[in-house]
């Protein structure tokens, strides 16, 4: 049973098993398509939602919540645990390029590879071919972290910025049972009713409940009505745009990769114009006395401590790798792609954070979820918050896109070898793009999306993606010793240095995620180990090969 678990299935394997001629995609894609779709996958909510926060600190409320790297911390060093994370300031700068080396590292890794089992299935079929069945599975299960679970709560957000662009526009509000999830209205409504009886000195309060009720209350002034509609007894409440908004790049991508492509690469256009006009901008109200004055207010900890949370901000340059198979000279194209839009996306960032702390003082973005919206506040010009606006919208429309992309292609890979039902290996006989996945994954996100809030949980995307990244750069070293005659199209340099600083990388950036995070991950992997023993394991093309054997013997 171990031999059979970490039995891996060789590159040529794969490679031959994609040239079938019923499995055969529609080789459309340039390495300047990649490259915008690696763009698309990159810059989203991360650079507007993020780069705040990484600036001004975080603080949790519980130990659950605290990131494990502070445990450690506190355990070595003796003093107490530190129930948050230390804000870089001005030096966020400086925490965007740590970021952004740690994913250089994966990024050179996942390009060799890439070069070298030019196929779909990305994290999950390089691991395939170094470290065995079971990893491989592990991996494919994990990634529907990084890309169906984190898309949910990407159209989450796009659908508040689109009812925020909405009202700067048009200054017309829509119903809150239309545009959030049953669960935040039903709260939001019930603390504005509790802050209504405290006002009339009818419900006592504590002044941080007072403060949560006002701010609930606020949220809901935001809408047209907070009226929330029953169907027999039972009060109504879905996000329509975020199921909108995932409906119609699902079919987009049905229709097909060179269509949806270009659809990108227009969004791109837009977002990278509107971030390069932020930078241009911002420049004239940056005053560096007043604001960028301490640097580095926390040393080298705040640096670090904004580096686990910008990281973030760099995940989706690993989708590029899905689209191999659609790739006109994946060999050549890929390793550029990815390494382009990461270069490209890091000038982008470090010139967006240091004009924002320019604009204002890095304290000033504390728990701040729209930080370049509250920079440009200093202008006072409110077409400039709007334009900002669309570009959020149009960063987050290019990562649903990219990220719809990719996990059906992952998906289509494990139904190849047999760890998934054949049925989600079909192509469309004319569209040839695996329609049947594309419709699965988009009915799952969109559904998710239009009942619920997953808040905390998005940050299992971070973790899940870590976690391939980290197999990625393990599996650059085993194929070097296993088959170091292979033809490389790109190579890694430094093996096995680089590597191994990208899954030490790695690893530290996990241990700066939450403990709760932790604990679902692993129960995420837990679920996912039971599935692979009833029917992967059984079913595989390894499983099916080995039952050929015995019954010859």
């Amino acid at each position: 049973m171990k031999a059979r678990l970490f039995k891996i299935k060789s590159p040529d394997t794969f490679i031959n098993d994609a040239q079938v001629p019923e499995r055969r995609m529609k080789r459309s894609l340039t390495s300047l398509d990649l490259t915008a779709l690696g763009i698309g996958a990159i810059i989203g909510a991360g650079i507007f939602a993020l780069t705040g926060t990484a600036a001004a600190g975080q603080s949790f409320q519980s130990p659950i919540e605290t990131p494990v790297i502070n445990f450690i911390s506190a355990w070595l060093s003796g003093s107490p645990l530190q129930l948050g994370r230390a804000g870089a300031g001005p030096a966020i700068v400086l925490s965007f390029l740590v970021a952004a080396v740690a994913c250089a590292f994966a990024a050179l890794c996942y390009a060799e590879m890439a070069s070298m089992i030019p196929v779909s299935g990305s994290a999950y079929t390089y691991s395939y071919a170094t470290l065995g069945e079971f990893i491989a599975w592990v991996i494919g299960w994990d990634l529907i972290l990084e890309y169906a679970v984190g898309n949910i709560a990407v159209a989450v957000s796009w659908s508040d910025f689109f009812t925020k662009l909405l009202y700067n526009l048009t200054h017309l509000k829509l119903p809150l049972w239309l545009v959030k999830d049953y669960g935040t209205a039903h709260v939001w409504v019930e603390k504005a009713q509790r802050l209504a009886l405290f006002q009339q000195a009818q419900l006592q309060l504590s002044p941080i409940e007072v403060a949560d009720y006002t701010q609930a209350a606020s949220n809901l002034g935001n809408y047209s009505s907070s009226y929330l509609p029953s169907l027999l007894g039972h009060e109504l409440a879905f996000n329509l745009p975020a199921f909108l908004i995932v409906a119609l790049l699902t079919v987009l991508l049905v229709i097909g990769i060179q269509e949806s492509a270009r659809f990108n690469t227009a969004a791109v256009l837009l977002k990278t114009t509107i971030v390069v006009f932020f930078i241009a901008f911002g420049a004239y109200y940056i005053n560096p006395a007043a604001n960028w004055h301490p640097f580095m207010p926390n040393g080298f900890t705040g640096v670090m401590g904004g580096a686990a949370i910008v990281f973030f901000a760099f995940i989706g340059f690993d989708a590029v790798s899905t689209t191999a198979e659609e790739t006109r000279n994946p060999q050549r194209d890929l390793p550029i792609a990815m390494i382009s839009s990461l270069i490209i996306c890091t000038l982008l960032y470090v010139g967006v954070s240091g004009v924002l702390t320019g604009m204002k003082k890095y304290t000033a973005f504390v728990d701040d979820a729209a930080a370049i919206a509250t920079a440009v506040e200093v202008s006072g010009k409110p077409w400039v918050q709007a334009l900002v606006s669309a570009g959020a919208l149009a960063g987050m429309t290019s990562v649903i896109l990219v990220f719809q992309l990719g996990q059906p292609r992952i998906f289509m890979a494990m139904a190849r070898d047999g760890l998934l039902p054949q049925y989600f290996a079909r192509l469309h006989p004319r569209f040839r793009t695996p329609y049947i996945t594309t419709i699965w994954t988009g009915a799952f996100v969109g559904f998710m999306a239009l009942v619920i809030d997953i808040g905390s949980a998005a940050e299992l995307t971070n973790i899940g993606t870590l976690f391939a990244f980290i197999l990625v750069s393990a599996g650059v070293i085993v194929l070097r010793r296993t088959a170091p005659l292979r033809p490389r199209p790109f190579k890694t340099p430094w093996v096995p240095l680089l590597p191994l600083c990208g899954i030490l990388s790695c690893f530290a950036l996990m241990l700066s995620l939450p403990v709760l995070t932790w604990i679902r991950f692993i129960v995420w992997l837990g679920i996912g180990l039971i599935l692979y023993a009833l029917y992967g394991y059984k079913h595989s093309d390894l499983a099916k090969e080995e039952e050929r054997v015995t019954s010859k013997a």
